[in-house]
C-alpha cells in the first residue's frame, strides 16, 4: 500500500482541487483530508458520513464549586490571566491547561479535564473510503488530529486491502504538515507562479529535504506568470525535484468548482484535463 501526500507552501494554490481530480483518476483508494484546520475536500467529493468520533486533546482547568473556598491562589499563580480576580471563574478561552492552579489549590477543588477539540469522520465516497476531520475553532493540537486521521486511513486501507492512500495535506510548514507527511512514500508539491508561492515552495521543500522523502512538483496556473514559472523550474532542477506537470489557468476550473464537479470527469477532452491525466501517469511511474 502506497501513501502519497499532496501539500503546498501556501493556501489557494489548487492543492485540494488537484487531489479530488487525482482521486477520480486513481479510482479504488483511501482518501484522507489532513487539512483539519480548514477541510474542504468533502465539498468536492460529497462523502456520506458513516461514523463520527469525538476527538479530545486540549486540557482545561475545571473547578468543583463545592470544594472551592475562594482563597484566590488560582488567580495569583495563573500566568495567562484565565482566572477572574473577582469570582475566580476560569475563562476556557484563556486557560492553557498547564495545571499550575491544580497543583497549588489547597482544597483540591481544581482538576484538568480533556475537552472536545474536534471530530473525526469515517465516510464513503464513490472512489472509496475517506477519513476526514474538523478541528474546533480556537483549538490547538491540530498536529495530533492530523496523526489520528492519517493512522485511521492506514488502518482502513489495510483492512480493505487498498493499494493507495491519497492524503490532502495542510498548507505551510508547521506541525500539521509534518504530521501529514510522516511515513509516506511520496510527497507532491503544488505551487503557483507568484512571489509568495515561490517563497513558500522553498520553505516547504527544505522541510521535505530534512525528512528525506521523495518529492515531485506541479506548477498550477503556470501561464499567469511565465517568468516566475521559469524561475520555479530552475529552482526545482537545482534541488533535484522532478517537475511532473504544469497546469494551465482555465475558466473551466472555476465553473467546475462552482458546480462542485471534477474537471477531468466533466470535460475529458479539455486541455487542463489532459494535463492532469499526464501528471497522474507520471506519479504512477514514480510511485512504482
Amino acid at each position: 500500500m502506497k501513501k502519497i501526500t499532496v501539500i503546498s507552501g501556501k493556501g489557494g494554490t489548487g492543492k485540494t482541487t488537484l487531489v479530488s481530480n487525482l482521486a477520480y483518476l486513481a479510482g479504488d483508494l483511501v482518501l484522507a483530508d489532513c487539512d483539519v484546520d480548514a477541510p474542504n475536500l468533502h465539498l468536492l467529493l460529497n462523502p456520506e458520513v458513516e461514523e463520527t468520533n469525538i476527538f479530545k486533546s486540549n486540557k482545561l482547568a475545571v473547578k468543583d464549586e463545592s470544594k472551592c473556598i475562594d482563597c484566590g491562589i488560582c488567580n495569583e499563580v495563573c500566568r495567562f490571566n484565565a482566572v477572574s480576580p473577582l469570582t475566580y471563574e476560569i475563562d476556557p478561552y484563556k486557560c492553557e491547561g498547564c495545571g499550575v492552579c491544580v497543583e497549588m489549590c489547597p482544597e483540591d477543588a481544581l482538576s484538568l479535564k480533556l475537552m472536545k477539540t474536534g471530530e473525526i469522520y469515517n465516510s464513503i465516497t464513490r472512489f472509496g473510503p475517506m477519513i476526514h476531520a474538523n478541528l474546533k475553532i480556537g483549538s490547538d493540537n491540530s498536529g495530533k488530529l492530523v496523526s489520528e486521521v492519517r493512522e485511521k486511513a492506514v488502518e482502513k486501507g489495510k483492512k480493505l486491502d487498498k493499494k493507495l492512500i491519497l492524503i490532502d495535506g495542510s498548507p505551510g510548514i508547521g506541525c500539521p504538515v509534518i504530521s501529514s507527511i510522516t511515513g509516506v512514500d511520496l510527497v507532491l508539491f503544488v505551487t503557483e507562479p507568484s512571489k509568495s508561492g515561490f517563497s513558500d515552495l522553498k520553505r516547504v521543500a527544505q522541510v521535505i529535504k530534512h525528512f528525506n522523502i521523495p518529492a515531485l512538483a506541479v506548477i498550477n496556473k503556470y501561464d499567469i506568470n511565465k517568468a516566475i514559472s521559469q524561475e520555479i523550474e530552475e529552482y526545482l532542477k537545482e534541488e533535484k525535484i522532478e517537475l511532473v506537470g504544469k497546469i494551465s489557468f482555465s475558466s473551466i476550473v472555476v465553473d467546475s468548482l462552482r458546480n462542485a464537479e471534477l474537471v477531468v470527469e466533466q470535460d475529458k477532452e479539455a486541455k487542463i484535463s489532459q494535463e492532469i491525466v499526464d501528471i497522474w501517469n507520471k506519479i504512477k511511474t514514480n510511485i512504482k
